[in-house]
């Protein structure tokens, strides 16, 4: 099985046990699947420290992300709350899940930062709802919080994988802003 396959499957495991446990309040169980997910991947991976990087960012832009979103009360997670107004420790396990995707599964978006964060602006809001129809999280006020987490993920989505090009050591990440080529004049 090539490791893009592996990486996708292993995505869904762990975003499933997350949600799934979160729901029937275990989000621990998720939680170790996520932290052995991580530890996979971080074994087979061609540049280990690069990733450790990269899920280091992800994690701090999901804590600060996601705890905005919980201070603002827009989003109201039932379980794994050590402290109030901070995003869940398996919500934070599901950022470092996710930004494994980034130069495997994922890798296909690198090369093109627009498309990335439109498919943030999309994707993004789409998986908390599923988490909600799952159980595992409430979107408080659904417009305001589908509307904030269109615009978190549009913005987050291509500075992740921005930094996935950066950290994978393989090819140059493509420019934040896609460049024009200006016709020379003759």
């Amino acid at each position: 099985m090539s490791r893009t396959l592996i990486n996708f499957i292993a995505f869904q495991v762990g975003w499933f046990s997350c949600v799934l446990s979160a729901a029937n309040g275990m989000p621990w169980i998720g939680f170790l699947v996520v932290c052995l997910v991580v530890a996979l991947h971080l074994r087979i991976a061609d540049h280990p420290s690069h990733e450790l990087q990269l899920i280091t960012l992800s994690v701090v832009m999901g804590l600060v992300f996601d705890s905005l979103l919980v201070s603002s009360g827009w989003v109201r997670y039932p379980a794994g709350m050590f402290f109030s107004g901070v995003a869940p420790y398996w919500i934070l396990a599901m950022w470092a899940l996710f930004s494994t995707t980034l130069n495997y599964s994922m890798g296909w978006l690198k090369s093109n930062l627009l498309l990335a964060s439109v498919m943030g602006a999309v994707f993004g809001p789409l998986s908390y709802l599923a988490g909600q129809r799952l159980g595992a999280i409430e979107l408080v006020d659904y417009r305001s919080s589908m509307v904030a987490l269109a615009v978190i993920w549009a913005v987050v989505m291509p500075i992740l994988t921005y930094a996935a090009g950066h950290f994978d050591g393989k090819r140059k990440p493509a420019p934040m802003v896609p460049v024009q080529k200006i016709p020379e004049a003759e």
